[in-house]
């Protein structure tokens, strides 16, 4: 009798243990509140395509691009990283960089080249949902360095920044084809086995020298002279310094060794 005793108060003491762990369990508010706004602003810019207000879309998409860029670097200050909060932010990314550009890409001018043009859009939101899913699988696994393909809200400042600069143009076969062109490539530079720098290894914490600070007030001061269009080069450079630096490491390299022998 007392062992039964004692084995049915273990059972409620390991009951009790366990409701008590998943009464502790929860989610941490402040990186998860950022991954909320930024899928609050692709959300937005989604409606705002369909609507016709272009410019308004793609600022959403940029703004996305700012509370994403800031959910993971709160998380590792704060200590606040959780496997929730991977998960959440990749299918916050999937509605803001994925859906979000190409429906906006879509609705300004690809849906003049009828199945040509959600083909594009579809190829980008395709490899847009491939290059999470590759992510999430190898985020233990790779240099944490480089990114391999380019990351997906650096793929949509690249379409966002199309869409903003010429969001007044007028809808003509030949612009719809170069967005079209513009959009595909950047879906599959998402899935190219190219590395890009990540910029993970910066220490927000650590000191840095004061043209750093100088260098970052004159990229503010250059973006706001004209944002739709510094903004894509800016992007546009980023995305071509993948296939620019392979080129560079398989050609190069080579020729830099005959030129020594």
């Amino acid at each position: 009798m007392n062992d039964a005793r004692e084995e049915t108060a273990g059972e409620h003491r390991s009951f009790d243990d366990n409701d008590q762990s998943l009464k502790r369990r929860g989610i941490y508010l402040l990186p998860n509140l950022l991954t909320t706004g930024a899928m609050f602003a692709g959300f937005y810019a989604i409606l705002a395509g369909m609507n016709g207000h272009f410019q308004q879309a793609a600022i959403a998409i940029f703004v996305a691009m700012f509370f994403d860029g800031l959910d993971g670097r709160v998380a590792r200050l704060t200590n606040t990283q959780s496997e929730f909060g991977v998960q959440y932010d990749s299918l916050s990314d999937m509605v803001s960089f994925g859906v979000a550009p190409a429906i906006v890409a879509f609705s300004w001018m690809l849906h003049s080249l009828g199945k040509v043009g959600w083909a594009a859009a579809f190829i980008y939101a395709s490899c847009s949902a491939l290059r999470l899913a590759r992510f999430n699988t190898q985020v233990d696994v790779v240099d944490k360095r480089y990114f391999v393909g380019l990351a997906s809200p650096s793929a949509a400042a690249l379409v966002a920044g199309m869409v903003w600069t010429g969001h007044d143009s007028e809808v003509t076969t030949g612009l719809a084809a170069v967005a079209a062109l513009v959009t595909a490539l950047a879906g599959v530079l998402m899935v190219a086995n190219l590395r890009y720098q990540s910029f993970k290894g910066i220490d927000l914490r650590g000191r840095v020298p004061f043209v750093v600070i100088l260098a970052v007030v004159m990229v503010f001061v250059v973006v706001t002279i004209d944002p739709p269009r510094v903004l894509l080069a800016m992007a546009a450079a980023y995305a071509l310094s993948g296939p620019v630096s392979w080129l560079w490491r398989r050609y190069g390299s080579r020729r830099h060794k005959s030129d020594g022998e």
